[in-house]
């Protein structure tokens, strides 16, 4: 369990039971073998990158008169290099196996005395040099196996990519022969994601199968709206008299969520579970069809709306499944069915609540779960890369804008007869910066990053002891800032600009890619299926079509307008609402709501706390008018289409 490697929030993670002899000399082969991997997996994965952008000049086979340039990126390579070149690498491969790369410490894997980025190997008469601190060797180990792992799923998913779709950079349309294809017009395929099976269940393409598990979902889903209704109603309205007179136990008596499941008497399961039993086994019997059990609550005499209200059934159970999943997992942690965060004391992640960058509103954030395993050392590691993610997320900011107001005069590079005028702003300067140019940033980053900023202070992430704004790095010495509460809220807004900046930046390059400038403007993004509804209804300034989650980016005029009428139908009820909430605080209808309850209108407070005081028969009247509204206004809309 010490071993590196062994990092949240996995832990030992060895589901195959490779190690469960407990055997020291095999578990350093295989991690030898798993490190060796994962370095040539980096190489393979930055490999099939490369090629995109820059390839060699000149000939890679002069007598064959084959160039750099005519070898495909990717799988496509295989056939164009010829054999001597595969025989050269599988050489240089097996030298380095057999002779250059000798293990030098039988009790650390992977190390064969070449220092740290295997410099030892890379220029001769260079000695490699280890990292001295343990704790930062430790860390740079755990990273290169942690990189090397996330390399090979990487490299492998590119190889499939590749293989299915024909490109190493493969579109999924491409990919004619797959057998997800034979349910790509299913109920339930929607944006964004239209069909989607990570775990492929329907890869076989057995469609007799699919629509069992098709079924299965429908069920679920259903069951699952119910139980998240059933979470939220005893909030604020429970039968009244007896769940069991016999016992003594009144609905009331029953607390809400998980704990209900004690209090709920041994005859009222049985009950449940009879009648669930029942419905399962007698009344809704699978024909074929699924989820259709002859109760038609979900119709309609028009294919397309028949086909839009199942689907958005079944994105309503999927939904409904998360919720009352999470719904669950609240209740337990915190004891409560809508429990607050501070009823869970036990939560490990409250070691990190007073950390630098927790800051309202939303207070100590971390939805992946990175720091639920409670380690110390590797949340300071990953506040580490955040600061530096942050850092250089800022600099590139500032990169982005300067250029756009002043440049440096003169050359880039007098050899080559390019000036700094020369170099567009943002991706475009890429592919115009020599090679030499990119060595030197790739050699300047790398010699801060090994030599420079090395080495933390008072084991604080992201201190380097180059004093307040680095200004140390380049000679202005200060004392940094000594006043403890300046200098947190001061270390605070640098997580807070760096997190600004890294979504900015992410920003700007989709922006510069969509539209072919650094600030390009939406009008130069010709190709966006977004633009059919450029000039619809509720297209205002100054936002214009404004569609954050890409709903309408596949074009579909049909789903924009079911979305259409959906917030049209929202809005109107909202604006009854609003009025709703106002109107009672001036005038209320006189006289009974409920004659036989002896209820007055006034006697039903304005608000939330009305839910409470209108009677069931009440609720029931409103859900069947707004039914009746909602089929008679769909049925009039088709007939009016057609005429």
């Amino acid at each position: 369990e010490s071993e590196l490697g062994v990092q949240a929030p996995l832990g030992f993670w060895d589901p195959l039971g490779f190690t469960k002899d407990g055997d020291v000399e095999s578990f350093k082969r295989r991690r030898e073998v798993e490190i060796k991997n994962g370095r040539v997996a980096m190489f393979a994965t930055i490999g099939y990158i490369v090629p995109e952008y820059y390839k060699f000049p000149g000939y890679l086979a002069p007598s064959l008169n084959v160039k750099f340039s005519d070898v495909p990126n990717g799988l496509g390579a295989f056939g164009k290099v010829p054999a001597e070149g595969w025989l050269q690498w599988v050489a240089l491969c097996g030298l380095y196996e057999t002779v250059v790369n000798v293990p030098v410490d039988a009790n650390e894997p992977g190390n064969y005395g070449k220092g740290r980025l295997g410099y030892g190997n890379m220029v001769y008469g260079i000695d490699g040099k280890s990292i001295e601190d343990p704790e930062s060797r430790k860390r740079g180990l755990n990273s290169e196996i942690a990189n090397g792992r996330l390399a090979m799923m990487a490299i492998t998913g590119m190889w499939f990519q590749d293989g299915l779709t024909g490109s190493a950079w493969g579109d999924w349309a491409n990919y004619v022969d797959s057998p997800l294809r034979a349910f790509e017009s299913e109920l339930g395929v929607q944006a964004p994601l239209g069909f989607w099976d990570p775990l492929g269940f329907t890869k076989d393409g057995d469609v007799e199968s699919f629509k069992r598990r098709r079924e299965v979902e429908i069920k679920n889903g259903r069951v699952a709206m119910f139980a998240t209704m059933g979470y939220i109603v005893p909030e604020y309205f429970k039968w009244p008299g007896y769940l069991s007179p016999s016992m003594g136990l009144q609905f009331e008596d029953v607390p809400n969520g998980l704990a209900a499941i004690s209090k709920v008497p041994g005859n009222g399961w049985a009950q449940i579970v009879a009648f669930a039993g029942y419905y399962e086994l007698f009344v809704y019997k699978y024909e074929g069809k699924p989820g259709d059990y002859g109760w038609k609550a979900i119709t309609s005499n028009d294919p397309e709306t028949l086909k839009r209200k199942l689907s958005a059934e079944i994105a309503n159970g999927r939904l409904a499944m998360m919720a009352i999943i999470g719904m669950f997992f609240q209740d337990g942690l915190t004891g409560s069915a809508w429990g607050d965060w501070s009823l869970y004391t036990a939560s490990p992640l409250r070691a990190f609540e007073n950390e630098t960058g927790v800051q309202p509103p939303v207070g100590f954030w971390d939805p992946l779960g990175l720091a639920a395993g409670g380690n110390m050392a590797d949340f300071k590691r990953r506040r580490e890369v955040e600061l530096k993610h942050g850092r250089v997320a800022m600099f590139a900011t500032i990169g982005y804008i300067l250029p756009e107001y002043w440049r440096f005069p003169g050359y880039l590079s007098k050899y080559l007869d390019i000036k700094f005028a020369d170099i567009p702003n943002g991706l475009g300067a890429v592919s115009k910066l020599p090679a030499l140019s990119w060595l030197q940033i790739v050699g300047f980053a790398g010699i801060i990053e090994v030599n420079v900023y090395n080495e933390q202070i008072n084991d604080e992430p992201g201190n380097y002891g180059a004093g307040f704004l680095g200004l140390r790095s380049v000679g202005v010495m200060n004392t940094g800032i000594t006043d403890p509460e300046v200098r947190k809220k001061k270390l605070n807004a640098e997580l807070a600009n760096g997190r600004l900046a890294m979504m900015a930046i992410i920003g700007m390059f989709f922006q510069d890619g969509l539209t072919g400038s650094a600030w390009g403007d939406w009008s130069l993004y010709t190709a966006s299926p977004l633009r059919a509804f450029e000039g619809e209804l509720g297209v205002q300034a100054p936002v214009g079509f404004w569609d954050p989650v890409g709903y309408t980016r596949d074009g579909n005029v049909e789903t924009f307008k079911r979305r259409r009428e959906t917030e049209i139908k929202h809005g109107r009820v909202a604006m009854y609402a609003t009025i709703g909430y106002i109107v009672p605080e001036y005038f209320k209808w006189p006289g009974f709501l409920s004659p036989s309850m002896g209820l007055k209108f006034e006697d039903v407070p304005n608000g939330l706390a009305a839910i409470s005081k209108v009677p069931g028969n009440g609720w029931a009247q409103i859900v069947a008018f707004a039914g009746h509204n909602l089929n008679w206004c769909s049925c009039n809309m088709k007939d009016l289409t057609r005429s």
